[in-house]
């Protein structure tokens, strides 16, 4: 029996065939999902439906596997940006509608998934549900193509119907954005076994007899419905520091490529980093909540430990705090931790009610952040890979073509955002 672990990397390779166990040192996608005398299972699509089986008690599909794939990001093709957040269970997932004027509810994979919805939330049919199976395309031996990531199992939690913009076509088009929950292995030793999949793929086996490899969170929620759901969610654990390579993007990646033309844009101007940082913490703030406001940027050689300021509010109406917001911006070497120097600083300028925050291009030393997580500062380190990933995802959502035209748009504004003044102000406006 083939089991998968959550990140595990397969190869998918032309021309496809399940005889070989490993192609390039990766497990071979289709040996790990083969079935004798059954058709090989293709990601060709975004949304990829298993052929139905008609089994003893019933026709049902086995399975619906997704597979995103961020290098299309922006494309004709992909003209979107999925969020695979599978430590905490969660995936927000674009469906196949790209044509102005179209019924999304009608585009084959938007159909699919949309009955799939029905039988989740339906008491009677529950039993019936369809597995949902995750894969993300990811680069490996500096190819872009030909590598799957497996990133878990789990269902449709939530469809939401939102209008989206092409950015290279200048068009918009009606698409759902599906909320899919990614279950908990850990009943399995984080181990998912294809078995499973299989079994729901012979037509001899009925629903019943096919559970005896499902994972114990599905048996759970096939019982127990939706009342077990959160229970069942995938979530990890992390241990709170990071070692470098998870602060630095993949090498040759988008996000790479972003971190190196940031470092190359703003290594003879590195005070101009600092309109970059705000707007970063800007995005990060709204996209956490809707109350942050961006203050300002504090002139060259006078900051005393501070580059810019904001506010964050929390809760509403008279029961809202108000804390300011201290960001610091470095722009160093990418290949330099950042000094426990300059993060002392930034923390010894913090006030009671402050918070900080400190945006670099490079990474946080192990020592770093244990010192800032025993002595519980309350400061938010942004490295080298959020900012590459906060900038590609800024370039998508607001339509820029090129990353040096959001820079462009960054100096330009970066004059008028220098002001002296005293950060208590924020609290007031």
């Amino acid at each position: 029996m083939t089991k998968l672990k959550i990140r595990d990397i397969l190869r998918y390779a032309r021309p496809y065939s399940d005889k070989l166990k490993e192609i390039d040192g990766f497990k071979n996608h289709f040996s790990v999902t083969s079935v004798p005398g059954s058709n090989l299972v293709l990601l060709e699509r975004g949304i990829n439906p298993l052929g139905s089986t008609i089994a003893t008690d019933g026709r049902r599909t086995p399975a619906i596997l997704i597979r995103s794939s961020p290098h299309k990001i922006g494309t004709k093709s992909t003209p979107w940006q999925d969020l695979f957040d599978v430590d905490n269970g969660y995936i927000r997932y674009f469906g196949d509608n790209k044509v102005p004027g179209n019924d999304p509810a009608l585009s084959p994979g938007n159909k699919v998934l949309l009955s799939a919805f029905e039988t989740y939330n339906d008491v009677k049919k529950r039993h019936q549900s369809i597995p949902l199976i995750f894969y993300r395309s990811v680069a490996r031996n500096n190819r872009a193509k030909g590598f799957l990531e497996f990133n878990g199992y789990g269902i449709i939690k939530s469809v939401e119907l939102i209008t989206q913009h092409d950015r290279r076509l200048n068009r918009t088009f009606s698409n759902f954005a599906f909320g899919f929950q990614v279950f908990s292995l850990k009943e399995e030793s984080e181990e998912f076994n294809w078995q499973w999949i299989n079994d729901r793929r012979d037509g001899m086996l009925s629903i019943k007899e096919s559970m005896k490899y499902a994972p114990a969170g599905w048996k759970d929620w096939i019982k127990n419905g939706n009342k077990v759901l959160e229970i069942n969610r995938r979530r990890v654990s992390k241990l709170l520091t990071l070692t470098k390579n998870e602060q630095i993007p993949v090498p040759n990646s988008l996000e790479d490529r972003i971190l190196k033309e940031l470092y190359n844009y703003y290594s003879t101007r590195k005070y101009r980093f600092e309109g970059l940082a705000s707007a970063i913490t800007t995005k990060i703030m709204n996209d956490l909540a809707e109350g942050y406001l961006e203050g300002w940027i504090t002139p060259a050689g006078s900051d005393g430990g501070a580059d810019f300021y904001g506010r964050l509010e929390i809760g509403s109406g008279f029961g809202k705090a108000k804390l300011i917001l201290l960001g610091q911006a470095k722009c160093e070497s990418l290949n330099i931790p950042t000094g426990g120097n300059h993060i002392a600083r930034t923390v010894a300028r913090l006030k009671r009610g402050w918070v900080g925050v400190y945006v670099t291009t490079s990474f946080f030393s192990e020592a770093v952040q244990r010192e800032i997580i025993e002595d519980e500062y309350p400061i938010m380190l942004i490295n080298g890979k959020k900012l590459a990933e906060v900038v590609s995802k800024i370039l998508h959502d607001e339509g820029y073509a090129e990353l040096e035209a959001y820079l462009e748009y960054l100096d330009s504004r970066f004059d008028g955002q220098i002001q002296i003044r005293r950060p208590e102000e924020l609290l007031y406006e």
